[in-house]
C-alpha cells in the first residue's frame, strides 16, 4: 500500500519499475516489513528511500461459502437496495419539499431490492452448474524485502538491529 505524496509527483508519473538498491532485511509477513519501516521512521531515517518489495506472488482464492438460491436472493436484494437507496436520495435532493418523500424513499428501496433479487436469482440459475460457491480473490507475496539505496544500508541495519536487541 502506498500513500500519495504531492511533493513526489514526478516520481509517481514514471513508468513502474523495480526499486534499485540493496536488501536491508527480509520478512515473511507484510505487517513485519511495515513495522520495520515504522521503526526506521521513528529513528529519523529517510524513509522515502525505502521500498517494500513483495516476492513470489501467489493468487489466493478464499472460499467464503456455498451459494444457494436463498443466499443469492439475499445478496441480490441487498445490492439492489443500495441502488434503491441512491435513487431515493436523488429524489429527495431534487424534491425536498415533497410531503410524501418518505413513502417514495421506501418504495425506491423496495423496488431496488426486488429487482436486485430477481436479477441475482436469474443470473445464478443460468450459471448454476459452473460455480456453486462464493469467494474472495487476493494476491499474496511469500516474502517481503526492504530495499534501500546502497549508501544507507549500514545505517538502516544498525537501527533495526538496535531495535531488535531492546
Amino acid at each position: 500500500m502506498s500513500t500519495p505524496n504531492p511533493g513526489n509527483s514526478r516520481r509517481q508519473m514514471q513508468t513502474p519499475e523495480l526499486p534499485k538498491g540493496e536488501i536491508i532485511s527480509t520478512y515473511d509477513r507484510y505487517e513485519d516489513a511495515k513495522h520495520a519501516v515504522d521503526v526506521l521512521a521513528r529513528a529519523s531515517f529517510p524513509v522515502q528511500q525505502i521500498s517494500i518489495l513483495g516476492n513470489d506472488l501467489r493468487s489466493v482464492e478464499r472460499v467464503t461459502g456455498r451459494l444457494t438460491y436463498g443466499r443469492v436472493a439475499l445478496m441480490g436484494a441487498l445490492s439492489g437496495a443500495y441502488l434503491g437507496l441512491f435513487l431515493g436520495l436523488l429524489l429527495f435532493i431534487f424534491q425536498p419539499d415533497n410531503a410524501a418523500i418518505m413513502g417514495v424513499f421506501i418504495a425506491a428501496l423496495a423496488i431496488g431490492a426486488g429487482f436486485g433479487m430477481l436479477f441475482g436469482v436469474l443470473s445464478y440459475a443460468m450459471n448454476r452448474n459452473r460455480r456453486d460457491f462464493s469467494s474472495v480473490m487476493q494476491m499474496v507475496a511469500t516474502r517481503y524485502d526492504l530495499i534501500v539505496t546502497p549508501d544507507l544500508v549500514f545505517e538502516a541495519r544498525r537501527i533495526l538491529t538496535e531495535h531488535a536487541q531492546k
